[in-house]
Order: structure tokens, then C-alpha cells, then sequence
């Protein structure tokens, strides 16, 4: 088997690396080693926080649920479980929006919920 010399390719390599880390401190965007666990991590960091958003967006649309639910007189609870008896069918990020942005049209949906 032939001999192949890697140096200007391994070079290359690292640089665009370097490149891409060119906002971090220290040796992390440097040094080709510290810079590439950085990397690494960062996109590890990356994968698991786009999984993470959808958790935290929930909780952030049930706690304004609750809030503009408790304003009406009922419970987050109660309110969605009244949703499921009437067959009322809106997923939790529009009820949060209409919460949020018309009240007196949420007050409706949690009259139709607990009727």
C-alpha cells in the first residue's frame, strides 16, 4: 500500500474547524484539540436544547393557561378536563395565544368547557 501524506488536507481540516469556533474564548479557538471538543460539545449542547424547547415551551404555554384560567374562575386542570368532555379541540399553544392576546375570547372557551 502506497504512502499518503495528510498535511496540507489535516491542515485544512483544522482551519475550517478553527474557523467555525472563531467566537470562542481561550484556546478554544486556537488550539485544533481544545477547539474541537468545543465543537463536539456545542453541538451535543445543540441536539439536546432543540428537544429541550419543545419541554420548555409547553410549560410556558400551561402556566399562561392556568393564569388566564384562574383569572376566569376555574383551574388549569379542571378547564382542560372540561375541554376533553365537551369535545373542545384546541392544542395548548393556541389556547396560550388567545390567552395572552384576547381574553374576552378565552373567557368564552372556558365557558364552553365548563358548560
Amino acid at each position: 500500500m502506497t504512502r499518503v501524506k495528510s498535511g496540507p488536507y489535516r491542515r485544512h481540516r483544522h482551519q475550517r474547524l478553527i474557523a467555525h469556533n472563531s467566537g470562542y474564548r481561550g484556546t478554544y479557538n486556537h488550539l485544533f484539540k481544545r477547539a474541537n471538543e468545543a465543537f463536539l460539545h456545542a453541538q451535543w449542547y445543540a441536539y439536546n436544547d432543540r428537544r429541550k424547547r419543545k419541554r420548555d415551551l409547553r410549560r410556558l404555554w400551561i402556566a399562561r393557561i392556568n393564569a388566564a384560567a384562574r383569572m376566569n374562575g376555574t383551574t388549569y386542570s379542571r378547564f382542560i378536563a372540561g375541554m376533553h368532555k365537551n369535545n373542545v379541540i384546541i392544542n395548548r399553544k393556541m389556547l396560550a395565544a388567545i390567552a395572552v392576546h384576547d381574553p374576552q375570547a378565552f373567557a368564552k372557551v372556558v365557558e364552553t368547557a365548563l358548560a
